[in-house]
């Protein structure tokens, strides 16, 4: 399909993942300015499109605040929702938050409330920590019928957790989970004279990331493309067809 679309995919390790250096002071801000000076220098164009998938999801939001200069058109798949962001009704917020299993609870209050104990509060014995870390996450049964299928082509955690789970999966925690620069939900469209858009993809049945949450914030931004996919769960872009749906709807609007 990239070579029938005639399009030129890259994929970077984030701060802290795989080869990249940590970033102790990672910001929104901060990795949206690198994703501009990366595409600058694999001389990427004036524009470009950006997709991320679940925490990826972050710096999508940061790219349409900080870069929308630079962007064609962006994609947010299942993206984490910081519960924290303000204008969440409280019904809705208790409703999506008590949802979660209680070690998910407590995880994502230490990673706002205090951060500085997120590594530890995800290594202790005494509780059981973040259901995903320790990979017994709320999956659909979707999800459950997907996961044996992707076993054989999981990503080699030795290479992904290099620089220290630290400065991995814990620092998204805080960054994600924290106190946010800017309120997403505040956000003006990027592409008012249409020549571009924002797609965002969830399934109803998604465990990790609470559907409620995410019809409030299409609600209150009414120029992104919703798709709400029935039965789905938060693996869903790994089923046949889903990814070149994904590429067709933000590079064709089909």
């Amino acid at each position: 399909m990239a070579e029938e679309l005639e399009i030129y995919i890259v994929s970077f390790d984030r701060p802290g993942y795989g080869e990249s250096d940590p970033d102790p002071k990672r910001t929104l801000s901060s990795i949206a300015l690198d994703i501009e000076e990366l595409a600058d220098q694999l001389d990427l164009g004036s524009k470009f499109y950006v997709i991320g998938f679940s925490m990826g999801g972050q710096l999508i939001w940061g790219c349409q605040k900080y870069i929308p200069h630079r962007l064609a058109g962006a994609a947010l798949i299942v993206p984490a929702v910081n519960y924290w962001w303000p204008g969440f009704p409280s019904n809705i917020f208790a409703e999506a938050y008590y949802e979660q299993f209680p070690q998910d609870q407590w995880t994502l209050r230490v990673a706002h409330y205090t951060p500085w104990l997120t590594y530890w509060w995800n290594t202790q014995k005494w509780f059981p920590a973040s259901s995903l870390i320790a990979q017994t996450a709320k999956y659909s049964s979707q999800d459950l019928k997907l996961i044996p299928k992707l076993r054989g082509s999981q990503y080699d955690k030795a290479y992904v957790t290099q620089q220290g789970e630290f400065e991995s999966f814990h620092r998204d925690l805080m960054v994600g989970f924290g106190s946010w620069e800017f309120n997403p939900m505040d956000l003006k469209n990027p592409f008012r004279d249409g020549e571009g858009s924002v797609h965002l993809w969830q399934g109803d049945e998604d465990g990790l990331v609470p559907v409620t949450l995410q019809r409030y914030i299409v609600e209150k931004l009414p120029w992104i493309h919703y798709h709400e996919l029935p039965g789905a769960g938060h693996l869903f872009p790994y089923t046949d067809g889903m990814s070149e749906a994904i590429l067709k709807a933000l590079l064709l609007g089909e």
